[in-house]
């Protein structure tokens, strides 16, 4: 298992730093290649929306292999994912998730809410970065 105890620690408190230095409070999840949960912490005052909003949006960056946004723009109306939420109602079509790669293949994905779009993308971009570094 690639997502230990302690290397998903590490990414909470890389989260959580961004978004202090950003100047926002988030919640936050991990999950693993399986797309199961890991960890979900919700840090200060995070929106209550992103309670249920994060979990989803790390079970899809990990179950498609792809940035939560991208899955939205896919899931459009004549898109090829059009409607893939329908199939399964985990699938969240909201930015701010994306999926961690180790060597090419899937280790698991992250969620973050609680701020804007570009907000909560900054954090993940930050997280997967940190990820990156830790694991390569």
């Amino acid at each position: 298992m690639i997502l230990t105890d302690e290397l998903c620690d590490r990414l909470c408190e890389a989260a959580r730093s961004k978004s202090r230095e950003l100047g926002f409070d988030i919640s936050f999840a991990v999950c693993d290649e399986s797309s199961l949960p890991r960890v979900y912490r919700r840090y200060g005052e995070a929106l209550v929306l992103s309670i249920t909003l994060v979990p989803g949006k790390a079970y899809t960056a990990a179950v498609t292999q792809c940035d939560t946004k991208d899955v939205a723009a896919a899931a459009a109306e004549g898109a090829s994912l059009m409607a893939i939420q329908t199939n399964d109602p985990r699938i969240t079509l909201v930015a701010g998730g994306c999926p961690l790669f180790v060597k090419g293949k899937i280790a698991g994905g992250i969620g973050v809410g609680g701020g804007t779009e570009e907000q909560d993308c900054a954090v993940t971009k930050h997280v997967v970065s940190v990820f990156e570094e830790l694991t390569n």
